[in-house]
């Protein structure tokens, strides 16, 4: 099942020029925060308060390089988690969302 990573405009932008894409979180945590589809609206709701505009960056799992691991999170739930970077060849869809 596809799975999205949510990110700003602004730190969508700043990777413009690479052939990849990360989080802050790859350097605090470890690995990059992402929510399946059905967790999104919950995940805008908790992490993106205030928030005009958020990129969704769609991803296959069958096409992903980097580690990916499938952990508890919030509320018990799973959720999946890259520990690496995200190639933007493993991006299937980059679409803006208003919030």
């Amino acid at each position: 099942m596809n799975f999205y990573h949510i990110t700003t405009p602004e730190v969508w932008t700043s990777f413009a020029d690479k052939d990849y894409c990360a989080a802050e979180s790859l350097h605090t945590e470890g690995f990059i925060h992402c929510s399946y589809p059905a967790q999104l609206d919950e995940t805008l709701a908790l992490h993106f308060k205030g928030v005009e505009k958020v990129v969704l960056l769609e991803i296959d799992p069958s096409v992903l390089t980097t580690k990916l691991v499938i952990e508890k999170s919030r509320n018990g739930l799973l959720f999946p988690h890259i520990y690496g970077v995200i190639k933007k060849s493993e991006i299937k869809e980059v679409t803006e969302r208003l919030l």
